[in-house]
């Protein structure tokens, strides 16, 4: 970056410079939300000249003074800055030497006096977690929540003298969900979003643009700070209005009620919209109407006959327990650990070690925020533990339930081992109805596609401008991704955290790939053998094909609709899409968000409907030039007999029985965890899904013992519970095919070790499963499976040439695998393998700049990197004689 006076001069790959304002900035604050702030306005080219925040807590600095003191910038860490009214004369002196321009104050707990507030050429800014002027005050959250309100959101303001009445700066707001809480609402709104607007306020400000919009006083509320004190229930409410009480409160500083003569604060509020479960009374003070101990949790009832239901209680000694275990708290024995949960609890030790660095020594009686921890630092034990203790998932709450460390590592070590499991709330879920594409309904999508390629804005389009309009629909999936993965879920039964981090993470990343190729799809120039002198000119141009076709399927609705769409758009066609008639809500929230991020009418058209009809006419439409298709083979084939009605272009992404080979010199917990995910990632709805594994004698019953020992610690169950390993099969047919397929193996005589069964519970869940002893003749050494069914079959120590063959004798071709620690032999197997991708001791590892796709009966043409986007381009040579 060169730099000039006040100004940074930035140069982009468009090859455009513009001058970007900058200020030098004071940060008074404190907290994770300060340090974001921070380095979010360094990397904006701001030069932060001092920070200004707490003194260390504990032997523990605040992690705004560690961001700014790693980096070199001055910190200041003062107690108070003014006594008995009058500003501390040395702390003034230190705010003054560092020659700010402009005070930030993200979050700030000290009371910083009017002379430094004004000392700036710019003044001060605020941010404040409310709509101005509603909630005024330092529990502006809490209230939101208390209060009912159905909007939340933040300020940035100027500071004045008051207390929160500065003239406006900007304001954001959001949905307030029916059953968010204080941590719910920071996390998904204002901590992020908040982050954003400090930063655009600044530059607001630099660039001289900021308004001063003074609020008004209509409206206004000043709230003070919630005490424990005033935070008892009064029961005489509506269920709705205790429900604002309790999640208002929580975590800090928790509702509460008299139980037995004792003060129970209650967390983890929910409103109740199904039939009150059966439980134990359990009477509280002042309540009409005893709660319900049931075994999911305490059912309180309003005034109104409608009930919620409360997770965790607290009782005055700070112990935390779910709300289900009332009346047997205190009946958990202690547990006797083995060795390998002891190597668990010294590395979980060594954390906690960590975090409280002012604790010499961790002890069995070591409370963890008696010691000094924060909310913060409950989240960075969840997220260290996950890392270094093989992918334990614990919750923040198992935090808060058991605060001493002896406790602490009883409740990990039943969660390893399954005790701690709550049994779920099961609900019957209606989702919503969709509209089902007539033919009418298809010819019209094409028509607009048409109108809009051939006649619209699109067309007209310069190649960056496209580019802009795809990174702005890749920010609004990121920003809607919690929506998005449990829309996934819902609609597809796909787990949560993998909707979260797959399906849609990898969406967002399509789309940015491909946003960042609109504007460097270029032609070629060529030299022409002609008579001398030759003045003739020879190019090429990549143009657009017009409108194109896409049908995806089921398995992942959202990233299959993002590897298609992403190219064609990015080359400059439009679309008409269908979804799979079993999930097409993702595809329809993505055409909603397509239209706030600004894209022409016209250009993209989601359709859902049947194969039969809908994908059937996309198929033989004589507008469409291009069809891209992701589903079975026999389909595969019917769409390229259709598609020759005007020889339309087809990339066919098809069915696979994908041959993963592991060889004795593997490493081999590392074949067990890659193979179990080759098999069961996404509940083997999952095209590349490893369909046969060929595991080399000598470790053969070692291999399929440990994934047996393995498949036994899966949690199956409810997609949206985040511990969930293993959700629902997409739907019922396919269900019932999976079994089908599994009474197929036993008939045959393959050795069924484990699973091969329906789960006895709601819903279609399938059991995972293990064959062994496949044989090469046999259905399930031959034919896809799509679910969650491990086919081994067994070859001898060191065929190498022999296995090879079998794996390649198949008509499928789409992925494969191999395991091995030898480089040669590992480069030779995948020069043999018949496939359009290789992994080498690992599996699933696909990126968006990776081209992907099939070979023999598993198609042709390519998704994702550069090659995706020649599937949507054409080439035209020009010639020039002058």
């Amino acid at each position: 970056m060169l730099r000039r006076g006040s100004q940074a001069l930035r140069r982009f790959s468009t090859g455009r410079v513009y001058f970007k304002n900058q200020l030098k900035l004071a940060l008074i604050g404190q907290s994770l939300f300060g340090q974001e702030v921070y380095s979010h306005l360094c990397k904006e080219g701001h030069r932060v000249v001092g920070v200004f925040t707490v003194p260390d807590k504990d032997g523990k600095a605040d992690p705004l003074a560690l961001a700014a003191e790693k980096d070199g910038t001055p910190v200041f860490k003062f107690p108070r800055w003014r006594v008995k009214g009058k500003t501390i004369e040395e702390v003034a002196e230190a705010y003054r030497s560092v020659g700010a321009e402009l005070n930030v104050l993200p979050f700030c707990t000290q009371f910083i006096p009017m002379d430094v507030i004004d000392s700036p050429k710019h003044g001060s800014i605020i941010y404040h977690p409310s709509i101005l002027p509603r909630h005024r005050g330092a529990s502006a959250i809490n209230w939101t929540l208390i209060m009912g309100d159905k909007k939340a959101g933040f300020s940035v303001f100027w500071a004045d003298d008051g207390l929160d009445t500065g003239p406006i700066l900007l304001q954001r707001s959001c949905d307030v969900e029916p059953n968010d809480t204080v941590d719910a609402l920071y996390n998904r709104f204002l901590f992020p979003e908040g982050i954003k607007a400090m930063v655009e306020a600044v530059q607001l400000i630099a660039d001289g643009k900021a308004p001063r919009i003074p609020q008004p006083e209509e409206g206004a509320t000043y709230e003070g700070i919630q005490k424990k004190e005033n935070a008892e229930i009064s029961w005489d409410q509506s269920a709705e209005v205790l429900h604002n009480w309790i999640r208002g409160h929580d975590k800090v500083p928790g509702a509460w009620t008299e139980i037995n003569g004792q003060m129970v604060t209650f967390y983890g509020s929910s409103l109740l919209n199904s039939s009150v479960p059966p439980g134990e009374p359990l009477e509280m003070k002042g309540a009409k109407k005893p709660g319900l101990v049931t075994k999911h949790g305490l059912v309180l009832f309003g005034n109104d006959g409608k009930a919620l239901m409360v997770r965790n209680l607290q009782f005055e000694d700070g112990k935390m327990i779910p709300a289900s275990h009332y009346f047997s708290a205190g009946e958990t024995s202690v547990v006797e650990l083995t060795a390998e949960e002891m190597k668990v609890a010294e590395t979980i030790k060594v954390i906690w070690a960590g975090i409280l660095s002012n604790v010499p020594v961790i002890e069995d009686s070591t409370d963890f925020f008696k010691s000094g921890a924060s909310s913060m630092d409950v989240v960075r034990l969840v997220e260290e533990i996950r890392q270094k203790c093989g992918g334990l998932q614990l919750q923040n709450e198992d935090v808060y339930m058991a605060t001493k460390f002896e406790d602490f590592i009883q409740k990990v070590v039943r969660k390893m081992r399954g005790e701690d499991q709550e049994e779920e709330l099961v609900v019957d879920y209606t989702i919503c109805k969709v509209s089902y594409a007539s033919l009418v309904d298809v010819d019209k999508a094409v028509a607009a596609a048409k109108d809009a390629f051939e006649n619209g804005e699109w067309g007209r389009m310069n190649a960056r401008e496209r580019g802009r309009l795809m990174y702005r629909l890749a920010d609004l999936l990121e920003e809607n991704q919690e929506e998005l993965a449990t829309i996934e879920a819902l609609d597809s039964g796909a787990v949560y955290t993998l909707a979260l981090k797959t399906h849609i993470g990898m969406s967002v990343q399509t789309f940015r790939y491909f946003a960042g190729w609109c504007d460097k799809i270029q032609g070629s120039t060529i030299p022409i053998n002609q008579a001398r002198p030759n003045r003739n000119l020879t190019f090429t141009r990549k143009e657009p094909l017009g409108v194109c076709a896409i049908i995806i399927p089921w398995n992942y609705p959202l990233m299959m609709l993002a590897w298609k769409s992403a190219a064609c758009l990015a080359a400059g066609n439009t679309l008409v899409l269908k979804p799979a008639q079993v999930t097409p809500l993702t595809a329809l929230k993505f055409a909603e968000l397509s239209v706030k991020a600004g894209f022409p009418k016209g250009v993209i058209n989601i359709i859902p409907g049947s194969g039969g009809v809908a994908g059937q006419r996309l198929s033989e439409h004589p507008d469409i030039r291009k069809l891209g298709f992701t589903g079975s083979t026999p389909i595969g084939k019917q769409i390229m007999r259709s598609a020759a009605s005007n020889l339309k272009k087809v990339s066919l992404e098809l069915g696979g029985k994908s041959p993963l080979i592991i060889f004795n010199d593997c490493e081999i917990d590392k074949a067990v965890r890659m193979g179990m995910g080759a098999v069961f990632f996404n509940k083997g709805e999952n095209c590349i899904a490893a369909g046969r594994l060929f595991v080399e004698e000598s470790i053969h019953d070692e291999f399929v013992t440990r994934v047996v020992e393995e498949i036994k610690k899966m949690k199956i169950g409810d997609p949206l519970d985040r511990s969930t390993d293993h959700g629902p099969q997409n739907h019922k047919a396919h269900l019932e095919k999976l079994l089908q397929y599994c009474e197929a193996g036993v008939k045959e005589g393959a050795t069924l070790v484990y699973g091969g069964r329906q789960v006895p519970r709601p819903g279609f869940f399938m059991e995972p499963t293990v064959f062994t002893d496949v044989e090469d003749h046999m259905y399930l050494a031959k034919e896809e499976s799509f679910g969650p069914i491990m086919v081994i079959s067994k070859f001898q120590n060191g065929d190498i040439d022999g296995v090879l063959l079998r794996a390649n004798n198949t008509e499928y071709g789409l992925a494969s695998g191999v395991f091995t620690r030898d480089v040669n032999k590992a480069m030779y197997v995948s020069e043999k393998l018949e496939a359009g991708t290789v992994f080498i001791n690992t599996y699933n590892k696909t990126d968006v700049a990776a081209p992907f796709g099939g070979v023999k009966q598993s198609g042709f043409g390519k998704d994702l990197g550069e090659e995706a986007l020649n599937e949507y381009l054409k080439t035209k040579t020009v010639t020039l004689e002058y």
